[in-house]
């Protein structure tokens, strides 16, 4: 599946594609120092007490580089040629993060839960902020991915940044089976339990169920009975690129909300209501 096949099917999503494009073209165009992995053996404690990589003090990883480049993309952003509403308030966020030089900082600080910031257009920046953070951070990400043993994680939120997964993916052929939880923010995966909500962690089987929808090329919405939360999910392996990236399979979070379901899973874009 490439992204040229399921925007031909999915033409409504056209608009956010053009969107994430212009977005991951000026994310590329930036100059960002990556920051070094961590001593392994200084996290091995936290890892093992659940603490998210992130949030553990052995393991300092410097990412007050990315406040600068979040405000280089922001600014290509409010010259780019976006639609009316999302360009006024990319230059409104523009001159909001301008006014106070500790700004940048603390809204880095507050993606990453550490602090809380006051902003006018909070959902933008947390997509801005994140596509810079997440390519800072690939590096980090895949040496993370090489060193921890997935086995001793099992838990329902991300190992890189703490959020809950915005995805999950089966792999694999029974009784073999996985499950991996994909992260919307810092686009780690890893891997949880075969069957289990996420959210509430219920354990029950018979109380998960999963809703298909034709023509979704292996996508489907698994959700808890108990909390009705949901997750997206995929059943395959090959589009990962194309069907684990949350925006484009937005329609089915309308269509889970439609009925009733709740998205609970940490996502950088908020549905209209």
């Amino acid at each position: 599946m490439t992204h040229d096949v399921w925007l031909s099917r999915h033409s409504y999503l056209e608009p956010v594609a053009q969107l994430h494009t212009l977005v991951d073209d000026a994310v590329l165009g930036i100059p960002v120092e990556n920051p070094c992995a961590p001593i392994w053996d200084d996290y091995t404690a936290d890892f093992k007490q659940g603490v998210p990589l992130l949030e553990s003090s052995p393991a300092i990883i410097d990412i007050t580089a990315t406040a600068s480049a979040m405000m280089l993309l922001i600014e290509k952003m409010s010259s780019s040629p976006l639609p009316g509403k999302l360009a006024q308030e990319t230059r409104a966020l523009d001159s909001e993060l301008r006014c106070d030089r500790d700004a940048p900082r603390q809204a880095i600080a507050w993606m990453l839960d550490r602090d809380g910031y006051a902003c006018a257009c909070p959902g933008l920046l947390r997509y801005f902020g994140w596509s810079v953070l997440a390519r800072h951070l690939h590096p980090v990400v895949d040496a993370f991915a090489g060193w921890r043993d997935e086995e001793r994680w099992l838990r329902s939120y991300c190992p890189t940044c703490g959020s809950r997964p915005s995805m999950a993916q089966l792999v694999g052929t029974d009784p073999g089976r996985l499950r991996l939880l994909s992260c919307g923010r810092c686009k780690t995966r890893w891997r949880y339990l075969r069957t289990g909500c996420p959210f509430c962690e219920n354990q029950n089987d018979h109380r998960l169920t999963v809703l298909t929808v034709e023509g979704e090329g292996g996508l489907r919405v698994d959700y808890c009975e108990a909390c009705r939360g949901y997750l997206k999910t995929y059943d395959g392996q090959g589009s990962e690129n194309v069907l684990l990236v949350d925006w484009t399979s937005i329609h089915l979070d309308v269509i889970a909300c439609d009925r009733g379901l709740k998205r609970l899973a940490a996502s950088l874009y908020t549905l209209p209501t």
